[in-house]
């Protein structure tokens, strides 16, 4: 691709390594099955642990299936960059073959020809600036998810250890008391099970919100460079651009110039020609009068005509 860094399937294999850590997850979660269900489903005295761990679940569910589908829409937009590319190479006169009319290679290249075409100035950083804006809106959710999923986690230690402290108030009521004593251990464990989904939540979905990012990032870094260097020298007038064609025309006239001194040095040349003829033929015309007369003369006499001036 030339000089342009552009990495060509960056959010395609972070979907691909997305697939094989949720594989890994679900084997590894199999595997310690029994240390899993002992710590979130087994002998619990409240629903509580379940619900602050379901709504952790489910933020991060939620989250992650954002950033799949901005990841599948990066993959289109990366492979329709690749397009663009290839067609710059085999048909420039048809850039737009086989690229998404709604992908944002397609969507550059269309304002880049209306600008043009309105003779209106290209402003790169102003565009670069139009798209970072319009793509980071795309991850909003994502981000909000990412800041807030480990807050989740907080929450449920806190309100688990809030019931540990009931069972501990209700253990010094009473010693016997063995429900408190189990409200306080059930506290306890809840704490540590959403503190422990958080993490694991927080890290996974913090690193391929990165991964986001990036290929964010990578999208708009392609763009801009092809922008630069296959769209600005086409659709771009620049002062050195405006010299050089000035320059050649400048040629062009002076070649014209020449052309037109020769032309009419051919013009004048063809007058004199001319008015030697014409000068050449008036004598013939003045000769030929006398002539006449010499005729008409001879021809009276000869008929013995009397002449007018006898």
């Amino acid at each position: 691709m030339g000089n342009i860094n552009f990495h060509r399937h960056y959010s395609r294999n972070t979907l691909l390594r997305m697939l094989l850590l949720i594989l890994a997850a679900t084997v590894l979660v199999l595997w310690k099955w029994d240390y899993v269900n002992q710590l979130y489903f087994k002998d619990q005295l409240t629903e509580l642990g379940w619900v602050i761990n379901g709504s952790i679940v489910a933020l991060f569910l939620i989250g992650m299936l954002r950033i799949a589908i901005s990841l599948a829409s990066y993959a289109r937009e990366e492979n329709a960059i690749l397009r663009f590319i290839r067609n710059q190479a085999k048909r420039p006169d048809d850039p737009l073959k086989g690229v998404g009319k709604s992908t944002l290679m397609a969507q550059r290249y269309r304002t880049l020809v209306a600008l043009h075409e309105t003779h209106t100035p290209i402003n790169q950083n102003a565009l670069a600036s139009t798209l970072v804006a319009a793509e980071s809106t795309r991850s909003s959710l994502a981000r909000f998810i990412n800041n807030i999923l480990i807050l989740t986690g907080v929450f449920g230690t806190v309100v688990s250890l809030s019931i540990a402290l009931i069972g501990a108030s209700d253990v010094l009521e009473n010693a016997i008391n063995a429900s408190g004593m189990g409200m306080v251990i059930h506290g306890m464990s809840t704490a540590l099970s959403t503190t422990i989904t958080a993490i694991v939540c927080y890290v996974f979905f913090g690193y391929f919100y990165l991964r986001l990012n990036d290929a964010q990032t990578n999208l708009v870094s392609g763009i801009e460079q092809v922008t630069t260097h296959y769209l600005m020298p086409k659709f771009q007038v620049q002062t050195d651009t405006v010299l050089y064609e000035f320059t050649g025309l400048i040629r062009s006239l002076q070649s014209l110039v020449a052309e037109m001194q020769n032309t009419q040095t051919a013009f004048k040349d063809t007058e004199a020609r001319i008015a030697e003829t014409l000068e050449h033929y008036r004598d013939k015309v003045d000769g030929l009068e006398e002539h006449m007369d010499t005729i008409i003369h001879y021809l009276r006499l000869g008929f013995r005509l009397r002449d007018d001036e006898e």
